[in-house]
């Protein structure tokens, strides 16, 4: 949808606060009004703009876990990708900055809760494969997915994201070997 793409361009580049809704809807030849029957106002516009940079972050990480190994290290790797995409701008601004200061609780996004069934579905695999200990499946999810978006977050926020980035991964990964059930 025009309005999606120009928000998405708008936020980008402005930020939330910065953009115009009339610069915005005009820049696609619409009227402000054109925005309220679609979206309510600028943060509905803003909700579906993470949503669509959301999801293809959750495709990008699922595409990096998918050239690792075996199933753990698939499940890391899309981690790590997830994280090292707070260095990318348009990520930072958009879902990590200004998602969560206009939208509230990321873990409260459907985009978010998408990421976390994939997670479910690793874990239980991992599980059932003795790779992971015997843990309750949700808590395991919600705890690693938290951790890599909280790590996404602190990484975008960091007045140098480039070295927070390694410290942060270094981190995610030596968290999530604790639920391994062996070591390797």
């Amino acid at each position: 949808m025009k309005l999606i793409a120009a928000g998405r361009k708008a936020f980008a580049s402005e930020g939330f606060s910065g953009s115009s809704m009339d610069e915005l809807t005009a820049s696609v030849g619409l009227t402000r009004g054109a925005l309220y029957p679609s979206f309510g106002n600028k943060t509905g516009l803003l909700a579906a703009v993470v949503a669509q940079v959301d999801g293809e972050m959750a495709a990008r990480a699922k595409a990096a876990g998918a050239s690792a190994g075996d199933d753990w290290e698939q499940l890391l790797a899309e981690g790590t990708a997830y994280i090292a995409m707070a260095l990318d701008s348009e990520v930072r601004r958009i879902v990590l900055l200004d998602g969560p200061a206009f939208l509230g609780d990321p873990s409260q996004w459907p985009s978010q809760n998408a990421c976390l069934q994939g997670t479910k579905q690793a874990v239980t695999r991992l599980i059932a494969a003795g790779v992971m200990k015997d843990v309750d499946i949700e808590a395991a999810a919600r705890l690693l997915s938290g951790a890599a978006l909280n790590a996404a977050l602190w990484v975008a926020a960091s007045d140098d994201p480039h070295s927070a980035l390694p410290k942060a991964v270094d981190a995610f990964r030596l968290m999530s070997e604790g639920f391994l059930a062996r070591t390797s």
